[in-house]
């Protein structure tokens, strides 16, 4: 009776603690972002002023319907290229295919303002490509500027997401299907719209939403080359700046209405999602077929094009982190001037981005554990309560997270605001949901009877958990902590909101460079972070054992 108090009163104190992490870092800056948007501290008085200001004035309201026709056409011709791309690889023998895969996570995990940069340097006014078609080809290309180069670099950083959740969900469907459905006579692309798609559409709806998310939230990429073009994340990080002059209320205010933009958006995905579900768990995977000469051309060309566009961008990077400058200005030959410039001059950025998320994603991965055992084996009130709360910060976009958390932590009791514990802070809660389901689906399909059996035996529920359940979760573990410490070291939305001149990263620092000019140290430093984030990828494939990856 002791002991199973002991053991009551441990998973009650995890249950606690973790509810209480959540109310002190997400819960209580939230609510001050809400309170700071409706409340006047000169009038003491609840006002909607700041909400007025925005739709009232077309110059603020105007950013929503720009960022909703750029965020969703690209979301749009995202689906359009991704799924078919992975049902193409799924279901046919593609040459170099794990190659394909590694340069398409490789694509996916890369800042999208990098890209965006990338593209001026190819395509900008004094672009390599834009030079070749005007001197050798007597051609004028397409502006990259404004709206249609945000479109494009959005499709080309964001369609590896949806291929890669697709290519998952493609993995469960059984090859009976396809069996019976040529049986029948339905075949090709009449089989890809009557079978393959109803049975995927949800994560069809899954990732299209994460790319709406990551394109409404994204402010790197319209600040680059939108030019006249302006979106409404870049307008919450102009109010943000513009809260040192005393403006927080509708830094908050619009905060507020980026919160209920994405809110929307994820119930409508859950809704269309959850209309037709199927259950699905292939006995026999999709056996990859060969194809014809004719057919194979197509298909490779298909996918070899798409994946080429998508991964041209850090090769070019890669290129001309070797080219010789002359201050800001590349001139012909090659050096490593750029890169001795990097390690002199940033190496700050470079410790702290081995530091700051090493540090976040050690934490993140033990509350992960903990909530994840929380919310799967000891389910009661509680920790439903938690498990809803921890998912909460997968709809807020990065940027407002920051500014709640710089609003809550500049004054009181505990002020955080300007130390690297704010941004420790930041990516613990901004990882957590993503970390917490990784954890919760290694622990699902680890049968309970191995932890009664441990338990029958004389093993506390506590130390079975220890000694029994974490070392049978530790390949999932490792894999999703390493694909979360990808995804810290290219944090950007948040990061550049809190970071001060000792606590800058190097995704920071390369986009500080490029907005100088500094375009060689710049393509230095995403050189370095590319060669980080393929090392931590090949690890990944390791201990994954081949298993598609998961975001």
């Amino acid at each position: 009776m002791r002991n199973k108090s002991k053991v009551l009163n441990f998973w009650v104190l995890m249950t606690v603690f973790s509810l209480g992490i959540y109310l002190i870092f997400f819960v209580s800056p939230i609510g001050t972002l809400l309170k700071e948007a409706v409340y006047s501290p000169t009038t003491k008085m609840f006002t909607f002023e700041h909400f007025a200001k925005f739709f009232e004035r077309k110059y603020y309201s105007q950013t929503i319907i720009n960022s909703f026709k750029v965020t969703t056409l690209a979301t749009v011709f995202t689906l359009a290229i991704g799924v078919p791309l992975a049902y193409l690889t799924s279901i046919y023998k593609i040459k170099g295919k794990r190659f394909i895969n590694l340069v398409i996570i490789m694509a996916s995990m890369s800042a999208p303002f990098i890209g965006a940069y990338s593209w001026i340097l190819l395509l900008g006014r004094n672009g390599l490509i834009t030079k070749f078609f005007q001197n050798v080809l007597n051609i004028t290309v397409p502006d990259i500027y404004g709206f249609n180069g945000i479109l494009l670099v959005f499709t080309l950083q964001l369609f590896p997401l949806v291929y890669l959740y697709t290519q998952g969900a493609l993995s469960n469907v059984d090859n009976t299907l396809f069996e019976a459905s040529e049986s029948m006579g339905v075949t090709g692309v009449k089989r890809f719209f009557k079978i393959v798609l109803p049975l995927i559409r949800p994560t069809v709806f899954a990732s299209g939403l994460l790319v709406f998310m990551n394109a409404f939230a994204d402010f790197g990429t319209p600040m680059l080359i939108g030019e006249g073009y302006r979106t409404f994340s870049r307008l919450i990080f102009d109010a943000f700046l513009g809260e040192v002059s005393g403006d927080s209320g509708f830094a908050a205010a619009i905060s507020v209405i980026a919160i209920s933009v994405t809110t929307v958006v994820f119930l409508v995905q859950r809704y269309l999602s959850n209309r037709k579900q199927f259950s699905m768990s292939a006995l026999h995977s999709i056996q990859p077929k060969e194809m014809k000469k004719g057919q194979s051309i197509l298909v490779h060309t298909f996918i070899y094009g798409f994946v080429g566009l998508a991964f041209m961008p850090q090769l070019y990077v890669f290129y001309t982190s070797f080219l010789k400058t002359s201050g800001l200005i590349f001139v012909k030959g090659y050096s490593l001037e750029s890169y001795r410039q990097a390690f002199s001059r940033m190496g700050n950025s470079i410790r702290n981005t081995f530091l700051i998320p090493g540090i976040a994603i050690v934490i993140t991965v033990v509350l992960a554990v903990i909530i994840s055992y929380l919310v799967v084996r000891r389910r009661n009130a509680a920790t439903t309560t938690l498990d809803a709360v921890s998912m909460i910060p997968y709809v807020i976009p990065g940027s407002v997270m920051g500014i709640a958390l710089v609003s809550r932590f500049s004054s009181g009791p505990l002020v955080l605001t300007g130390t690297m514990t704010i941004m420790i802070v930041a990516l613990i809660i901004r990882r957590l949901p993503y970390t917490i389901r990784s954890s919760a689906a290694t622990l699902s399909q680890i049968s309970i009877s191995t932890e009664e059996a441990a338990i029958s035996l004389g093993a506390s529920e506590v130390k079975t958990f220890a000694f029994i359940t974490v070392p049978m979760m530790t390949a999932g573990i490792i894999s999703g902590a390493l694909l979360s410490w990808i995804t810290m070291i290219t944090e950007l939305s948040t990061s550049i909101l809190l970071y001060t001149s000792r606590t800058e990263t190097m995704t920071v620092a390369i986009y500080t460079q490029v907005i100088r000019g500094n375009y060689g140290i710049a393509a230095a430093l995403a050189t370095m972070l590319s060669i980080l984030t393929l090392s931590a990828l090949l690890i990944f494939m390791k201990f994954s054992k081949g298993k598609e990856m998961t975001i």
